[in-house]
């Protein structure tokens, strides 16, 4: 049995209507991402921040400094789409860019770094993880096995997309 063909006799959470896309899986994920989008968006505008420049500084704030294709890595974009979300952040006093900040030297290289603000920003927004953690309404023991699921499941997404890829797209991601 497929598991997006379950019967639709299910209720959305949030509605008293049943809809024919509640027992697909593809939907409930969807649903679960634009609800949490929309909750960090709610939680982070008083600091005119995106979710993803979040991340960034969370990142930062984890590890130090870090260079743009290792921030890149850890969240899944490439430099064309990180540059001018950290443009952004510089431009707000938040984080500084330096080219050749490595211990080789390497002008191709540009690593990125928390300024004073940007620092002090982990404080003003250290209830954040906890509003989030709450509304998911996960208890402690449950939540490490929806982690595990949803990366299993994000592996299973990634190997499936790989395989459908043509050589020239393949070719176009590697270089990325």
């Amino acid at each position: 049995m497929a598991i997006d063909t379950a019967p639709a006799t299910t209720t959305s959470p949030d509605s008293a209507q049943s809809s024919p896309l509640d027992p697909l899986v593809c939907f409930a994920l969807y649903r679960a991402s634009h609800a949490t989008s929309v909750a960090y968006r709610e939680l982070l505008a008083p600091w005119g921040l995106t979710y993803t420049q979040y991340l960034v500084l969370v990142l930062l704030w984890t590890e130090g400094t870090a260079s743009v294709r290792r921030l890149g890595g850890h969240l899944g974009l490439d430099s064309g789409t990180l540059s001018p979300l950290l443009k952004r952040l510089e431009e707000r006093g938040l984080v500084e860019r330096r080219r050749g900040a490595t211990a080789t030297r390497d002008d191709r290289v540009v690593t990125v770094s928390l300024t004073e603000r940007g620092t002090e920003l982990r404080t003003e927004l250290e209830d954040v993880p906890r509003c989030v953690a709450e509304a998911t309404r996960l208890s402690a023991e449950t939540a490490p096995a929806l982690l595990q699921t949803l990366r299993e499941l994000t592996a299973g997404m990634n190997e499936v997309t790989v395989g459908l890829r043509t050589p020239t797209d393949a070719a176009t991601h590697e270089r990325r």
